[in-house]
């Protein structure tokens, strides 16, 4: 599967899909490039590995306390570090992210999430290495 966003529920954004038809597209490249025999050198590659999914402040009741702070909205796979606004209360003060890394947060605020009661993922960036590879001469 493949996911591209953030685009809201039950809107049709012409960026998002020529997104979509571009990762796609380069997917269908590669695998008929492999099946012709092209060799592919090693190579190494960021990707963000998923840490933990974050729920919003909540009270004892189970109710959100606190909303996303303008700060961070929108910045899907941005760079968050420790002491940056992270939530804002419903009385105004700033909750910062504490975290001993920097994080890249995404999923930021998605209405299909609410009910999961996640906020956001936290994902680290990490850099995969994939090996030589070529389709086996048979």
């Amino acid at each position: 599967g493949v996911e591209v966003g953030p685009q809201p529920q039950g809107v049709a954004r012409a960026d998002v899909l020529d997104k979509m038809r571009k990762i796609v597209k380069h997917g269908l490249d590669f695998v008929q490039l492999f099946n012709e025999g092209k060799e592919f050198p090693p190579c190494t590659i960021e990707v963000f590995k998923i840490m933990e999914k974050v729920d919003y402040p909540r009270n004892k009741n189970g109710e959100i306390i606190a909303i996303i702070h303008p700060k961070l909205q929108d910045q899907d796979w941005q760079p968050l570090k420790n002491g940056d606004p992270l939530f804002l209360t419903l009385d105004g003060e700033v909750i910062p992210y504490q975290g001993n890394c920097t994080i890249y947060p995404t999923f930021i605020n998605e209405a299909a999430y609410y009910e999961k009661k996640q906020a956001f993922v936290k994902t680290e960036k990490i850099k995969l290495t994939a090996k030589h590879l070529r389709l086996p001469v048979s």
